[in-house]
């Protein structure tokens, strides 16, 4: 029996199947598996909004002043909690999701709380017009907005943990088994609170390994081994990626995983284009989706600018004692100059100077990195100490805590960087990974950033320059002035767990 080879000379008569991993030993029965996974983690969230919402109105009520004591013991403020929970269910909130967007959850309750209020009062004004609930409604609202949003937030706190430390993780296969889905199986891994655990491939024709060097989880077997691998895997999750198969052939897999229990996901084609502003419509029983992109030129970006001129200006003002005590020190950790100057490579490929605090002896700060450096592997990105450290005491001090980053508010100022976007590099470093990474000039749309949505997920430094460009690339593509808010809530996080 001949196996698969993917040669396209060779003729293929049967896919190969690679040796099975061992399976998975059956997991003992834990309370943070049955309380964070599946119709465990569904019931206590319901259970904790039902007692959230009902300590609300309690207190709502208990807590009334005097002259509202003819409305306590009213039937209205406790038609409350149920109207909430219908308008959350209604909105999805009890939907379970891959990824926890604590922000998001906040506004949707905020949303469900608000609308119910407005609701009761409303209702309460065409039915009992002479009745005033207003007051114990509006008490409600704030007690009962507070107590779900907090506690919401502890679970999503909670579950994220479960998952980050894999108490609970879906065994997840990855049709398709090339370059896209290798890119599923490397952000499923370094993700871990996504709480999808990588296993292995679905592919009928895989590409040999030297071509898709990230692979590192097993082909094990085609689409159509579907049922045998989940039953050897106990895989509950199914991600669609790009693979050799035909499309119509992706249709019954999709069923025969539905019947299996699994849940299915898809990357789209075309996703470098799709983004949060996707709108779907139908054209009979067509999907269509309506890509509608951020001109990195147009007057969005052109309002942001503008507000990062304003607030560089407030920033400095506010930080002129911090930036000269700063300055002090450097002056007095060594000799030199205060502030060191490096050519970055910014919007439309403009080279200007970058200003930092020197953090290193002057010697060490006479030229740009050390010729080495462009050896660098092809996934690493420079950064950090290169080449011997000789950091003074201050300046260690000043890079653990990122106060030597702040002169770079007079770049955001003269109108040369943003508050939040790509990093800047260096023109060396630029050219050469223009050639070796795929997509990397586009970050050459917008202006370069103090801070980014690279770096407060950790991609800062030697990390992987792949990932760091896959994630500047997303923030332009779906940029916002609440996204930029977002980056610079954990830009401060980020900032005070590393100065602990």
């Amino acid at each position: 029996m001949k196996t698969q080879q993917a040669h396209p000379s060779r003729v293929v008569e049967e896919p190969a199947v690679l040796p099975m991993p061992e399976a998975p030993r059956p997991v003992q029965p834990r309370l943070g598996r049955s309380l964070f996974a599946g119709r465990g983690w569904l019931r206590l969230r319901i259970a904790t909004d039902v007692v959230l919402l009902l300590m609300g109105v309690a207190a709502a009520v208990l807590g009334a002043p005097a002259e509202h004591e003819s409305l306590r013991g009213g039937w209205l403020v406790w038609a409350f909690p149920p109207l909430v929970l219908l308008l959350m269910a209604l909105s999805g909130m009890y939907r379970d999701t891959i990824q926890v967007r604590l922000a998001e959850g906040v506004a949707r309750v905020l949303a469900a709380t608000s609308l119910a209020a407005v609701t009761l009062i409303a209702g309460a004004a065409l039915l009992e017009p002479s009745s005033e609930p207003a007051p114990l409604l509006a008490r409600a609202w704030v007690f009962g907005s507070l107590y779900l949003v907090v506690g919401r937030l502890l679970l999503a706190r909670g579950r994220r943990r479960a998952r980050a430390t894999r108490l609970v993780a879906q065994p997840t296969l990855i049709v398709g088994a090339g370059l896209i889905g290798a890119r599923v199986e490397r952000r499923l891994s370094r993700q871990p609170e996504l709480g999808l655990l990588p296993v292995g491939y679905l592919d009928s024709d895989p590409p040999p390994d030297d071509m898709v060097p990230d692979r590192e989880m097993p082909v094990l077997g085609a689409p159509s081994d579907l049922r045998r691998v989940v039953h050897e895997t106990r895989a509950q999750h199914l991600v669609l990626g790009f693979s050799t198969a035909p499309d119509h052939l992706l249709l019954p897999l999709v069923r025969e995983s539905e019947a299996l229990g699994l849940q299915v996901s898809l990357v789209p084609r075309l996703f470098e284009s799709v983004n949060v502003r996707v709108a779907l419509d139908h054209l009979g029983g067509l999907p269509l989706f309506g890509l509608h992109t951020i001109d990195p030129k147009g007057w969005q970006f052109t309002v942001k600018y503008a507000l990062d001129r304003v607030l560089s200006a407030l920033l400095i003002t506010l930080l002129a004692p911090v930036l000269a005590s700063c300055a002090l020190a450097v002056r007095l950790s060594s000799p030199g100059p205060i502030l060191y100057r490096q050519r970055r490579i910014g919007r439309d490929g403009r080279e200007f100077e970058m200003l930092k605090f020197r953090s290193m002896r002057e010697r060490e700060t006479r030229s740009d990195a050390p010729d080495n450096l462009l050896t660098l592997a092809v996934d690493t990105g420079p950064g950090g100490v290169e080449g011997r450290d000789r950091r003074t005491r201050v300046g260690a001090l000043l890079r653990q805590t990122s106060l030597d980053e702040l002169p770079q508010l007079f770049n955001v100022l003269r109108g040369e960087m943003s508050l939040i976007g790509p990093r800047p590099e260096r023109p060396e470093f630029v050219d050469l990974f223009g050639e070796r990474i795929e997509r990397y000039q586009d970050r050459h749309r917008v202006k370069s950033g103090i801070t980014g949505w690279a770096q407060v997920h950790g991609l800062r430094g030697k990390t992987s320059l792949r990932d760091r460009i896959e994630w500047d690339n997303y923030y332009i593509e779906n940029w916002s002035l609440w996204l930029d808010l977002k980056i610079l809530l954990r830009t401060f996080l980020v900032v005070f767990r590393r100065s602990e």
